[in-house]
Order: structure tokens, then sequence, then C-alpha cells
């Protein structure tokens, strides 16, 4: 029989599924982060480790990883030489990195005009016009991804630091925040000092549920956040008949907090990201006559 990977690996997870060369799913798998700017060497681990679970996952031999092709949609692929520097040193029989948004829109849209936002630990969006393509954001947590779990964690940590200060004034949610680290400032910086963009991610759900009790920093941080969400779809310039998909973690949260505008685009997806990832492989690996025999 004859395989095909997809993977897609963001700053908090690395997912992968084993499919036939007609892109019927056989087995899917889950590890750890695979954002290749931030550490590539982890990210290669997480892939292959997400690799050899799916294939454990369909009930077949691991050993077939080094003939079989994969696309690969990962963060942190859209700047410098990390894609050829990963390529290099993956252990499949071909392999192809793609960004996270190229297979997120893959799996959302197939391949009609549309768009799509990434809303997870980072933030990417990107939009199909008459059959091109266009990207925006996805430019790392230091310098971008506005409106990210990652920038939202980072966001709740310094309204703490600054209520603390007495700077600004404190909620429930702060209190809480500081809680976590012993009430102790200190804490929180030696946090920040090792801390990846998935640590602070990990804070942006409790963003989100003290926003629905009304707390004020929740919510100050959230319409800061919205309104960066829609400023980056305002810039795709989207068609009123194409749908729009959100997808990772954090859409659900954001789907009931965007404007009417943007609602009204607001469209399922046909699936998701590592889907789009298959897909891409049986287009160019299976079709293309490049699988394993």
């Amino acid at each position: 029989m004859n395989f095909v990977l997809g993977i897609d690996g963001g700053g908090t997870s690395c997912r992968a599924a084993l499919a036939t060369a007609d892109g019927v799913v056989l087995g899917r798998a889950k590890s750890g982060a695979a954002n290749i700017r931030t550490d590539l060497t982890g990210a290669r681990t997480n892939i292959v480790e997400a690799a050899r679970q799916a294939f454990v996952a369909a009930g077949k031999n691991p050993e077939l990883i080094p003939q079989t092709p994969a696309i690969l949609g990962l963060a942190g692929a859209n700047v410098g030489t990390y894609r050829q520097q990963l390529e290099a040193i993956l252990p499949f029989s071909a392999s192809r990195v793609e960004t996270d948004a190229e297979i997120a829109l893959e799996g959302a849209v197939g391949p009609s005009d549309g768009a799509m936002a990434i809303l997870g630990t980072g933030t990417a969006y990107m939009a199909r016009k008459a059959g091109k393509s266009r990207a925006i954001g996805g430019w790392g947590f230091q310098v971008g991804d506005q409106g990210s779990g990652a920038r939202i964690g980072r966001d709740l940590l310094e309204q703490t630091l600054l209520a603390y200060d007495g700077i600004r004034p404190g909620s429930p949610l702060t209190e809480a925040m500081l809680a976590v680290f012993r009430n102790n400032p200190e804490d929180v910086v030696e946090f920040t000092t090792n801390a990846k963009p998935g640590d602070f991610g990990g804070f942006a759900p409790k963003v989100f549920d003290h926003a629905a009790k009304g707390d004020l920093v929740a919510n100050w941080i959230l319409d800061k956040a919205v309104a960066d969400v829609e400023a980056s779809l305002g810039a795709l310039d989207l068609a009123g008949n194409a749908p729009l998909c959100l997808l990772g973690g954090l859409a659900p949260l954001y789907a009931p907090r965007l404007s009417a505008r943007y609602q009204a685009l607001l469209k399922p997806a046909l699936d998701d990201a590592l889907g789009g990832a298959v897909q891409m492989a049986v287009r160019i690996f299976a079709r293309g006559s490049e699988v394993a025999q």
C-alpha cells in the first residue's frame, strides 16, 4: 500500500495523519510543539514522533517512515531558511515544508477562493482571490502574532504586574494570575525568562473565562485582541461573498466577539489544517507518483 503523511505543527503541538495515496486517513497522532523558528531541533523531534505515532495508530509499521513522503505545514516556515534546514534533516522519503497558513487555507476552502484566520498560540491569515494567495502576519511572538494566545497571555502578565504596582486597576483575573505565581511578582519575571509562545498562550483561556464573567481587565485585553484580528482581516480585503473560516484553538472563542461585518462572512471550514496537509500530499506526491511502494 502507498502512504502519504500530512503534518501540522504549531507553537503548542504537532499533529500528524497517515493516509493512503487517495487521501483516506488511516491514523492520527499528536506530539509536542513544532515551531521551527523558535526550536528547530525540538520541532524535528516532535514531528518525527507524531509521524511514528500516526503509523502506530493506523496499525502500520513505523519503519516505513523513510519510505513515506510528507507535506508539513509549520509555524516559523515563513521566515529565514528554517524550512530548508528542516527539510535537510527529516527522515521522510520526500519532504515539503509549507507555512501553517498554506495548509490551513487548503483545508478550509479547498481549491476555491476564500480566506482563513488561524487563531491559536500564534496568528496568521491568508486569502485566495482568482487563484492567487496572499498571506498576512505570522511574524512570530516578538514582533507579530497580534491577537494570538501568546500575546493575550503576555498582556495578562503585563496587566498583572501593572496592577501589583498600582499603575493600573486590578481585577479578579489579575489577582488569580498573581496567585499562580505565589503572589510574588519576581516569579512572574522569572517565568518570562525562558517561556516560549506556547507557555504564554496557556493563560489565554483564563482571560476568556474571566471576560465572560465581566472582568474589566480580561475584557480590556480581549477588546484589544479583537481589534488586532479585525485589522488583519480588513487588510485581506475580503470579497463580499467569499467564505471566511476561523481556525485554531481560539477560533470558537473569537467568533462571537467579531463585528457583524465579519460574522456575516463566517463559514465552517471544509477541513482543518491537518486535512489540508493530507490533501496537498495526495496532490503533490501521490498524483506525482512519488509515494513509497
